[in-house]
């Protein structure tokens, strides 16, 4: 494999195509008229543009970016996430065009595709799932007899979906009939299929996803786990790990089930296996995505592994050259997503012009970004700007660094959820590990976070104007 092209934009593609150097491959980007100065357009060692700035005219055009790849020799095509990293029939096109997909194979991405597809493959394998029914429904008064005889409350997921859509949870059945259509209403138009399931509704889960690496050879990893229970909207924005309630037993027996969800799809890659754990730490298989995950640095830092490097070489047909007993988790690690969203106004989309742009540095620091200063946020795409990485030896330190990053990472002329992220490293609850998905639900307050903004910004400007009267005297002291 000797060029490779990224099919995605902003930091997943500068990550790949950094291993990619790293490995002496040559690479290609591809880019849409809102991002022909972006830096991942300018990291790559080509660059093309494929079309206007809706990811439908551009990132979507899987045909195009196969035309591109082919007239330019590339070996493999790489898709990041989002886009068409989850798209079967690109995944098949890429093969059928003669051209390695670095990812699973197209099989592997249908039935982990679907919520109830992937269930119903997992059924053999003894996979403890959230009591419910496991096939689609659509008929409300046979869906709401099943969540009678399943106990509210209840929740009711798309089929097809992701990111939140189609998902409505119902506390009583006076409620059932209308959150169900408004959930089938919710499908359709997101994802052209109203189907939905039901499930018992965990009360208080905590995410938790297992990493997998599956090679051609019959080997199967399991990298440990990720916590990714501080949400907002259904949608990661703190994730760490280790998470800090597993004790090894658990641990050991996760990462296991998650191994044989990847058997029961025939596997290849990179895989995230999620499950609920409960408060009494029962698991219970939820689904699994069929590729790199945007979360996937924190395991990166706890294992000493490049996960890209291991998609690529795995692609090419390489045995993993590691055996599960010899990975070990070392050290801690957090990870903050820093979206271009005003936390301060239930995480609207800020989009405008980055003034100031100024990534922090350090020891333990690692920021995967996908902007600099001078350029505009665009309205286009996921509002997601970079990932602000901490690493350290223990829980504590990975979190203090994370607050002085967060303090030294400078952005003007849009908001970013990095007051947010702030809120939740000097929180309690997220301190102390006791907390759940609805930490957001709990305790956040966007006012709270106000008077916090306000204040540190008055103590910035006492510390500034202090400095300046030190340096007048300074100034005005007569030359001896």
């Amino acid at each position: 494999m000797k060029k490779i092209l990224v099919a995605n934009r902003g930091e997943i593609a500068i990550r790949v195509m950094q291993t990619a150097k790293k490995m002496g491959i040559k690479t290609v980007a591809v880019f849409s008229a809102a991002d022909r100065n972006a830096p991942h357009v300018k990291f790559a060692d080509e660059a093309v543009y494929i079309g206007e700035a809706p990811s439908s005219q551009s990132y979507l055009l899987g045909d195009k970016i196969i035309e591109v790849a082919k007239a330019l020799g590339v070996d493999g095509i790489h898709p990041g996430y989002g886009f068409l990293s989850e798209n079967a029939n690109f995944a098949e096109a890429v093969e059928k065009s003669g051209i390695t997909f670095i990812g699973p194979k197209p099989h592997a991405i249908r039935i982990m595709g679907s919520k109830l597809g992937a269930k119903d493959a997992v059924k053999a394998y003894n996979i403890p799932m959230v009591p419910g029914l496991d096939e689609a429904i659509t008929d409300v008064e046979n869906a709401k007899k099943v969540a009678k005889e399943i106990g509210f409350p209840v929740l009711i997921k798309a089929s097809a979906g992701g990111g939140g859509k189609g998902m409505r949870i119902v506390e009583k059945e006076a409620d059932f009939e209308s959150q169900m259509e408004r959930a089938i209403s919710e499908a359709t138009s997101a994802f052209g299929d109203g189907s939905v399931f039901i499930e018992k509704y965990v009360a208080s889960p905590r995410h938790i996803e297992i990493q997998v690496m599956t090679d051609s050879h019959g080997n199967i990893l399991y990298l440990f786990e990720r916590e990714c229970s501080i949400q907002r909207r259904h949608q990661k924005v703190v994730e760490e790990a280790p998470s800090s309630v597993l004790t090894p037993e658990i641990r050991k027996q996760m990462g296991e089930a998650a191994v044989k969800v990847a058997k029961a799809c025939d596997y290849l890659g990179a895989g995230t296996v999620e499950f609920l754990l409960d408060e009494n730490k029962n698991f219970y298989f939820l689904e699994m995505n069929t590729r790199l995950q945007v979360e996937h640095p924190v395991t990166e830092m706890i294992t000493g592994l490049d996960l890209v490097e291991m998609q690529i070489k795995i692609a090419r047909g390489e045995a993993m050259d590691i055996q599960q007993e010899e990975l070990e988790i070392k050290g801690h690690a957090v990870e903050l997503r820093v979206y271009a969203e005003d936390p301060l106004n239930d995480f609207a989309p800020s989009v405008g012009h980055l003034d100031v742009y100024k990534l922090p540095q350090g020891k333990g620091i690692r920021v995967d970004n996908g902007f600099e200063q001078g350029m505009d946020v665009p309205i286009y795409y996921d509002p997601m700007l970079a990932k602000l990485i901490t690493y350290g030896k223990t829980r504590e330190e990975a979190i203090e660094l994370m607050i002085e990053a967060i303090n030294d990472y400078h952005v003007e002329g849009v908001s970013t959820t990095l007051p947010f992220g702030k809120f939740v490293c000097r929180h309690e609850a997220f301190r102390s590990g006791d907390f759940d998905t609805h930490f957001v639900k709990k305790y956040y307050d966007s006012e709270k976070l106000q008077l916090e903004t306000d204040t540190e910004a008055e103590i910035a400007a006492y510390i500034a104007l202090k400095q300046y009267l030190e340096d007048q005297k300074i100034l005005r002291l007569p030359i001896q």
